[in-house]
């Protein structure tokens, strides 16, 4: 069964306020042949949900942004390729302002026979993946 991007916008809903939300909610991105539409420019982290800097791809080993943090930039990353964490290393949270589209999968070699999901880049918090991410592919615009 494949998860969508619906419940981790309402997780991350639940934890703020709605008036911190105001303007920030992202429209839900599947993948790459989503890549044509326009998007907002990236936004600040809304209160009370974990900093990530703009350009970046935050990774939490622990749900609710806890745990070790991975921190990931364009200028270290092969564009469209999978992209495995540390063989010791996972997330369960992430947060995604690198301006493109980031999927996310449960397989560490960016299969798609597990659970995976694309998550706008204009800025994306997710608490609490609905899967334990393992790898992730960073898509041209």
């Amino acid at each position: 069964m494949r998860t969508t991007v619906l419940a981790a916008t309402l997780a991350a809903t639940a934890l703020v306020p709605a008036t911190a939300l105001a303007g920030t909610a992202p429209a839900a991105h599947h993948g790459p042949a989503d890549q044509g539409r326009s998007r907002s420019a990236p936004q600040a982290s809304p209160a009370g949900l974990a900093p990530c800097g703009a350009g970046q791809l935050c990774l939490w080993a622990k749900p609710d942004f806890t745990g070790a943090r991975q921190t990931h930039e364009l200028s270290t990353v092969d564009i469209e390729s999978c992209v495995p964490l540390p063989a010791d290393g996972h997330a369960q949270a992430l947060v995604n302002r690198t301006g493109r589209p980031v999927t996310t999968y449960q397989s560490a070699e960016c299969q798609e026979t597990g659970e995976f999901e694309t998550y706008p880049g204009g800025g994306t918090w997710v608490p609490r993946s609905p899967y334990t991410v393992r790898a992730f592919k960073i898509w041209e615009n």
